[in-house]
């Protein structure tokens, strides 16, 4: 199975008032995943499919507060509380999108995000799950062993720098007897890092294409 990963920058920022604390909280809310269309990786999620894994997580994680996610994408599709930045309150479909709601925690990565957000800063939502892939007619379509992870607050993952910076798009999982292992992509880095100055970009944009092909 593969970590999959999906960035959606459709997100707005809200500051909402509690009536009897007088609190601010911090809110980011918009478009989290999208089904029936290829999206920026090429991949396609059927609505029946993404319908019922949203059912799932929203029963099993966001109506017992246990939906959340990292500023970040981190080196797994575990969450770890220590880089907790956010809670989904809310998540259902609205047509082909999934429509979220997520809550700005005041932990340290949340704090960051709001700061982040509070200087102009332009984050996306990005959605982790394990899956496998199926091509058709040259488009990847997630089939129906897909499960959502977490959705995690990101800057764009989907640039080549990003990429080869060590972006978890860039990472296969397989299960192998309950426990989740990693397949390095070392021959990239190591790609990019004998480029000279000259060749960088050109052998960045090559590994990330590359990558691309063989998902």
């Amino acid at each position: 199975m593969k970590l999959i990963t999906e960035m959606n920058e459709d997100v707005h920022y809200l500051i909402e008032e509690d009536t009897q604390t007088g609190k601010k909280n911090h809110f980011i809310h918009g478009v989290f995943m999208q089904a029936e269309q290829k999206n920026r990786n090429g991949r396609i999620y059927s609505k029946p499919i993404l319908e019922k894994e949203i059912k799932r997580y929203g029963e099993t994680f966001v109506s017992k507060n246990r939906a959340m996610g990292e500023l970040n994408h981190p080196q797994g599709p575990t969450v770890n509380l220590d880089r907790v930045s956010h809670m989904i309150k809310d998540l259902k479909f609205e047509g082909n999108n999934v429509m979220g709601k997520a809550k700005l925690l005041d932990t340290p990565m949340g704090n960051i995000a709001k700061n982040l957000i509070n200087e102009g800063a332009q984050l996306g939502v990005s959605s982790r799950g394990m899956g496998t892939l199926e091509q058709k007619n040259g488009t990847n379509y997630v089939k129906d062993d897909f499960m959502l992870s977490a959705v995690d607050l990101v800057a764009d993952p989907s640039a080549p720098g990003a990429f080869v910076n060590g972006i978890m798009e860039g990472k296969e999982w397989i299960w192998d007897n309950g426990v989740i292992k990693e397949k390095n992509i070392d021959e990239y880095h190591q790609m990019i890092k004998k480029a000279s100055k000259r060749e960088l970009e050109e052998k960045a944009i090559f590994a990330f294409k590359d990558f691309l092909s063989k998902i």
